[in-house]
């Protein structure tokens, strides 16, 4: 299984010195991702423009979206130019994890129509994979990714965020939560990608959040709470759930594995590159 780091990008506060640090970091260190979580009505970097810096200080590591709020962004034009630019910046390191997402107030700051966002992220995915392919209802948009395509992840729990992976993606990425229900999410994704006719299988990715040591899991915790008020009480879950000490973490990565998650991402609640350290010391031995 490989093991991927989140990004701060959400922690509020957070300097875009230390940022661009803990991404030259954690390209030393030996993770596979250097991932980015997606709001517009927060005190947040926004993704895109968080991981062209990350791909100016590393040269190893993917960079990717885990998820991007696709549907509340500009048409797909505009998106698939952004972000095949990024794919080049990167030398083709990209990969992009997509959602409708599930928070109004980021689709009515953007003008976007909240009910209609599973339909508009299906239409901007066919279009940008058209852009890509240098054709589109405008042809002749570039530049083009750098190996002609960028690798799709979708997100969510619904049967329509299932369908949606079976049908553009490479892969389904699982939210923050306990790896006992990791399982379960694993037979549906591959389910629905036979139903879909797949004949390859699924790749399986989650997230994690983990902030080593007291001091840490408190100010985690704190965030996770703002962050995460709009699910009402899961927000504590979330914030009582941070993975404080080695063991636990070693274990969570022990239990994913062992679960068919191909892909584990843990995402830091702090901003401090000085965990990166022991998290690797964790995940690598």
């Amino acid at each position: 299984m490989d093991i991927g780091v989140g990004l701060p990008t959400t922690v509020p506060g957070t300097d875009g010195k230390h940022l661009l640090e803990f991404a030259r970091r954690a390209d030393e260190l030996g993770f596979s991702t250097l991932a980015v979580i997606d709001r517009l009505v927060y005190d947040s970097y926004d993704s895109i423009v968080a991981l062209a810096g990350a791909a100016a200080v590393t040269e190893r590591i993917r960079l990717a979206t885990t998820i991007l709020l696709a549907a509340y962004r500009p048409g797909p034009a505009v998106l698939a130019k952004q972000l095949a630019s990024l794919d080049r910046l990167c030398g083709g390191r990209l990969a992009i994890g997509l959602a409708a997402g599930g928070r109004p107030d980021d689709y009515e700051a953007a003008g976007v129509t909240y009910g209609r966002r599973g339909r508009r992220l299906d239409s901007m995915i066919d279009e940008m994979k058209a852009v890509w392919a240098g054709e589109g209802a405008v042809p002749g948009i570039g530049p083009r990714p750098t190996d002609g395509d960028i690798p799709i992840w979708i997100g969510g729990h619904s049967e329509a965020a299932l369908r949606r992976a079976a049908k553009h993606a490479v892969g389904w990425i699982a939210p923050g939560g306990s790896v006992m229900g990791f399982p379960d999410l694993v037979r549906r994704a591959r389910d629905v990608w036979a139903a879909e006719n797949r004949t390859d299988t699924p790749r399986m990715a989650a997230l994690t959040y983990v902030a080593l040591g007291s001091q840490r899991k408190e100010q985690a915790g704190d965030y996770l709470r703002h962050y995460y008020s709009y699910v009402g009480p899961k927000a504590e879950m979330l914030a009582a759930h941070v993975i404080a000490d080695e063991d636990r973490l070693r274990a969570t990565i022990e239990g994913y594995a062992a679960a068919g998650c191909d892909e584990l991402l843990i995402f830091p609640g702090t901003a401090d590159a000085e965990q990166l350290p022991l998290l690797a010391k964790v995940a690598f031995g």
